[in-house]
């Protein structure tokens, strides 16, 4: 019998849980270290230590704040499912309901050899899941762990105990971006407590607290830099692990790095560092709700 992996997916789900909490614990552990055992004492010293205090303090919340924030609305934010008995609509039927079509966002016109796929349907880049059995929106992919197609997904982060998909992409990246700069503070703050260590002073800090401490902020900084190069390409993770190794070829998605960061932080670059869109934004880019995507003018698969 062959060993068949996805039997596991139950205690996936069940994992991304724990690791929820031992997220939460780290910030936990983090708060504690940084504010009550460090800088917390230093606002009662008064003069020039005290005011470093506040300010690292006020950083330091405000990070922490939008760190939390962002990782929530991953967390709860559905990433995006496909609707039961959903089909593409027709031109016809779209009417006034796409106005930025005009402005290079319109809809994404690819060929598809999906034999399950109805034939008015074809001229568009509609996939067929044999697993949920009905028709996907382009760029959506079947997870096995949420047991669901998911849009436009980029992948399941059992950090977050969820997709990461159409709807939560920009609070996933916003989290990373949050997180890599509370990092940034962190060790500066505690740069005090490195200088010791190199001066051979006496600290409570031993190579594998510094061997974490040093892995994870580069973990942190390698994967926001990965999915910074992704918006600028407008590639999913499970798009570049896919792409076509033939040099070359252009990625039919791609639009330059100011329409393919609007279509994951929106036009209301206002916006663009909290995990909101604007009304405006929701209703006149599809490609934000992960039905419909814009496609090179004049894209060529052989060139």
């Amino acid at each position: 019998m062959a060993w068949n992996v996805f039997k596991f997916c139950t205690a996936l789900r069940a994992f991304g849980s724990i690791m929820i909490v031992f997220f939460l614990g780290l910030v936990g552990v983090t708060y504690y270290a940084v504010v009550v055992a460090y800088y917390g004492p230093h606002l009662f010293r008064g003069g020039f230590d005290t005011l470093i205090a506040v300010a690292f303090l006020f950083l330091f919340h405000l990070l922490l704040v939008m760190v939390l924030w962002t990782y929530a609305t991953v967390v709860l934010t559905d990433p995006g499912g496909v609707p039961l008995n959903w089909r593409p609509l027709r031109e016809e039927e779209k009417g006034d309901a796409d106005p930025l079509v005009g402005l290079g966002y319109g809809i994404a016109k690819i060929g598809t050899n999906q034999s399950a796929v109805p034939g008015d349907f074809k001229n568009l880049d509609i996939g067929f899941c044999l697993k949920c059995n009905r028709l996907k929106p382009p760029r959506a992919h079947h997870c096995s762990i949420c047991n669901r197609c998911i849009l436009k997904m980029d992948h399941h982060c059992g950090w977050v105990a969820n997709c990461v998909g159409a709807l939560n992409y920009k609070s996933f990246l916003l989290f990373l971006f949050y997180t890599f700069l509370a990092e940034i503070l962190v060790c500066l703050a505690l740069l005090r407590v490195f200088m010791e260590i190199f001066n051979d002073d006496e600290v409570d800090l031993t190579p594998g607290k510094l061997a974490a401490t040093f892995i994870a902020f580069v973990s942190v900084l390698g994967f926001l830099i990965m999915h910074i190069t992704l918006v600028g390409a407008n590639r999913t993770t499970i798009e570049f692990q896919a792409k076509d190794k033939k040099t070359g070829l252009t990625w039919r998605y791609d639009l330059g790095w100011k329409k393919n960061y609007e279509q994951v932080f929106g036009t209301e670059k206002k916006l663009w560092l909290i995990p909101v869109y604007s009304k405006d934004d929701i209703r006149r880019m599809p490609a934000l709700q992960g039905f419909e995507f814009p496609t090179r003018p004049n894209w060529d698969p052989q060139h």
